[in-house]
């Protein structure tokens, strides 16, 4: 089992959401997160003065997903989140030792 993370655009979620279904990732986390990689944020005008925008919004998207997912579900992610600029995102992939499922008590495969 792996935890796919992702950070997207905010505005891809819902294609990545429904990309996702598609390859038969049943559930997924979705957190508002802020933070900056090779953009390094931008400048804005408010009331005349210019600031800089160090963190930009994000989406933070996390799977656990069986083995024989990932890689259905990474090229989900990367097709539906791909817009060609910067800033399109990340995708992190780590092992998961174990999952339980807190009402049945599952363990493992059967509890995702």
């Amino acid at each position: 089992m792996k935890m796919v993370t992702a950070i997207i655009k905010p505005f891809k979620l819902d294609e990545v959401r429904d990309a996702l279904a598609n390859v038969g990732v049943q559930g997924i986390t979705v957190t508002e997160v802020k933070g900056f990689g090779r953009q390094k944020g931008h400048t804005e005008l408010y009331r005349g003065a210019e600031y800089v925008v160090d963190f930009l919004p994000k989406v933070k998207v996390e799977a656990a997903v069986d083995d024989t997912l990932v890689e259905r579900a990474i090229d989900a992610i990367e097709g539906a989140a791909h817009t060609g600029k910067i800033g399109d995102g990340k995708i992190f992939v780590s092992a998961l030792e174990q999952v339980i499922r807190i009402r049945t008590g599952e363990t493992g495969g059967d509890a995702l």
